[in-house]
């Protein structure tokens, strides 16, 4: 298959809201050449990326919007714009080719109208853009109502924080200090000629100088390493493990902190991994098995205690909630399409029930770590403070690390390029098993 009728289909699944392109692209990267692998997926995830400035410059193109049928023809439009302005895909060849898929779609009425849009774009599109520059959606590439949201939180960071979202991720390892140091694996890096440094705050990261496939690097089959980003390995730390603790790792999917959580104290009692569906907990599964370590893992509703808890208390609680994921937009562009504001309140209440509902499994004394890869404040501090409020047996602890800015509850990490993603978190201690 073309790889951009691939990227294509892919994109307009996540156009119509039917799919992300996590769920989306897999499907259609199988059917495309080994060596169109590569393309198709920059090709989809790329257009994300810059999708909201490129859909403005497509809607001053148009003469009138696509219909919600013609998803697909309106995602090749916008990969035919993102080859013309942000690949070295001569233009010749993104326009005949994207025009070309067309017939592939069954809709051959589109090729002259992809053909006419997208050679008048390789003509004006640039002054067209230039023009355009005034408005912060395209000037930042992101949907209005999170450029406007960043703007009010982070007025002095905001378009930091959208230059980051744009940037690509570096590639950041976990070393595995069952096996080796931080130094030891960066000077086996070093003797495999690969060039890498250690992270400003994970004691246990690396951030290469160039991605690469984890496959080929020292020990990753043996377990030795595994690739996570440095705001998250923090997780680990914060946590203040000990031998003989319970740990109840609540939303654990893909299990990254879960598996780095029993490589930093092997002697932990028992670890319990909770997720909401059970085919996530297959990956969670499966790094574990890579890592030669073990969990209890549990499908279930984390806030539906009476249908998975044993009634007995835990040391430790990570609760990792679903949030809307804003802080990690570089590596999930199609955020930008998938989030919208009305979802922001929802997942807010949602992380406030998590909360109350797992607290009454923490053992007085013990500490709740909440985390979120959200940069909004709403699903962040506004929500710790709200839980404290309500619950007289909660008080807040210091965190111990530098990373990211104080805020009135906890910590929040802003996406840095080159850095960490985008994260928060707050400790929070139980004095007392009363809720008052």
């Amino acid at each position: 298959m073309n790889p951009r009728l691939a990227a294509a289909r892919a994109l307009a699944a996540v156009l119509s809201g039917k799919a992300s392109l996590n769920s989306s692209l897999p499907a259609q990267l199988d059917k495309v050449e080994d060596r169109d692998r590569g393309l198709t997926q920059d090709l989809a995830f790329g257009t994300a990326r810059w999708q909201p400035r490129l859909d403005l410059l497509a809607a001053q193109l148009l003469q009138k919007p696509f219909k919600a049928a013609d998803a697909d023809v309106q995602a090749l439009l916008l990969i035919g714009l993102y080859q013309l302005f942000y690949t070295r895909i001569p233009a010749h060849a993104a326009i005949g080719e994207t025009v070309g898929c067309a017939d592939k779609l069954k809709k051959p009425w589109a090729k002259g109208l992809l053909n006419a849009v997208l050679r008048r774009a390789q003509r004006d599109g640039e002054a067209m853009l230039a023009d355009m520059e005034r408005d912060p959606v395209v000037r930042t590439a992101h949907p209005r109502w999170l450029q406007k949201a960043l703007k009010a939180f982070w007025p002095d960071q905001w378009e930091a924080i959208c230059a980051a979202n744009n940037a690509h991720p570096p590639m950041i390892l976990r070393v595995n200090r069952r096996h080796h140091t931080r130094d030891g694996y960066l000077k086996l890096l070093a003797d495999a000629g690969v060039q890498a440094q250690a992270c400003a705050y994970s004691r246990d990261g690396i951030v290469l100088a160039e991605p690469r496939d984890v496959r080929g690097l020292p020990g990753f089959a043996e377990g030795w390493i595994s690739v996570q980003d440095e705001a998250a390995q923090l997780a680990a730390d914060l946590l203040d493990l000990a031998p003989g603790q319970r740990v109840l790792d609540a939303c654990c999917a893909p299990g990254g902190k879960t598996c780095h959580v029993l490589e930093a104290q092997a002697g932990l009692s028992h670890v319990v991994a909770i997720d909401l569906e059970a085919k996530r907990l297959v990956r969670v599964r499966e790094n574990l098995d890579r890592l030669k370590l073990d969990a209890e893992l549990i499908a279930c509703d984390a806030r539906d205690t009476a249908s998975w808890w044993d009634g007995k208390p835990f040391q430790r609680i990570l609760l990792d909630a679903p949030c809307s994921a804003t802080g990690v937009i570089r590596r999930h562009p199609d955020i930008k399409l998938t989030r919208q504001a009305e979802d922001i309140a929802p997942l807010a209440a949602l992380q406030g029930e998590l909360l109350d509902a797992l607290w009454p499994t923490l053992e007085v004394g013990g500490m709740l770590l909440y985390a979120t890869c959200s940069s909004l404040p709403t699903e962040n501090t506004e929500v710790i403070g709200a839980f404290l409020a309500r619950t007289p047996g909660a008080r807040e602890l210091d965190l111990a690390t530098e990373a990211g800015l104080r805020q009135a509850h906890g910590r929040q990490l802003l996406a840095q390029e080159g850095g960490h993603d985008g994260f928060y978190y707050a400790k929070l201690i139980k004095i007392a098993a009363s809720r008052g």
